[in-house]
């Protein structure tokens, strides 16, 4: 128990300070404005019977026992476009980084998770449930502190999510594009009609330094509508345009995925 809760703490400190690191980011101390932080971990399934197994224990396991240590709502979702599919991404938010990297510790301890969980966390190496995890981990933006669900979410209504992550080539550039949200890219995403799910600079993770953020709509119909109103919108059109954030390509490289909720999933 000691070491784990070390392991815990240690993760959590690493964590603290990248965070202290954002100011060099142009962004503020989590602290002031009770930003939340971001877990989104991504499971490659290998197709076949047991990708019924692995949403099992995210149904049945995970997302119960992350609600019994105070995390919530959790998003799952599948991947219908993008590379390396079949996939399933979990969105995990926390007002605490320290709860979000202590939480498979203290699962550990949780009897209804691990009884629920036991065909998942048991199955033996010829029976692969995924090929592999990433995982990383983001502080929201000062300007969007908040995960925002859906209201059609209660509903079970149907809806559609984008998952989009900027890479810049610098840190210089990375900063200029958080700038450009605060400057009215939050705004023009409203009016156009989108969902704003959460804005997240990534602290821990891969080809930093980049941001992801996630978008909502009812259909890919509606999608295509609502970029078609945002890419017109004479805001966007005077933001693009202005010197502080076209003096170079801020933004290296753009991910794009789209996302299905799963039928259990809290966003």
């Amino acid at each position: 128990m000691q070491r784990r809760h070390f392991l815990g703490s240690s993760l959590a400190a690493a964590a603290l300070g990248v965070d202290a690191s954002t100011n060099l980011r142009g962004q503020q101390p989590s602290g002031e404005k009770n930003r939340e932080y971001y877990e989104l971990r991504r499971y490659h399934l290998q197709s076949g019977p047991h990708t019924k197994l692995t949403e099992g224990f995210l149904a049945e396991a995970l997302l119960p026992g992350l609600n019994r240590l105070g995390i919530k709502p959790v998003g799952v979702f599948r991947l219908d476009i993008g590379v390396e599919t079949p996939s399933l991404y979990v969105l995990i938010p926390s007002t605490s980084v320290e709860t979000l990297v202590t939480a498979e510790f203290r699962l550990r301890n949780d009897e209804e998770y691990l009884k629920a969980g036991e065909k998942f966390l048991n199955a033996p190496a010829k029976d692969v449930t995924y090929a592999r995890i990433e995982s990383s981990l983001m502080i929201a933006f000062e300007g969007w502190p908040k995960l925002t669900v859906p209201p059609i979410t209660s509903q079970h209504g149907s809806r559609v999510f984008e998952l989009r992550t900027y890479e810049s080539s610098s840190n210089q550039d990375h900063r200029r594009k958080v700038e450009m949200f605060h400057s009215g890219e939050f705004d023009i995403f409203q009016k156009a009609g989108f969902w704003e799910i959460f804005y997240g600079d990534t602290l821990i993770g891969s080809r930093l330094p980049n941001l992801t953020y996630m978008l909502g709509f009812p259909d890919l119909a509606e999608r295509n509508s609502k970029w078609k109103a945002f890419g017109s919108d004479p805001e966007w059109k005077k933001l693009i345009s202005s010197p502080k954030f076209n003096f170079e390509d801020i933004v290296s490289n753009i991910t794009n995925l789209i996302l299905s909720p799963t039928s259990y999933s809290q966003i």
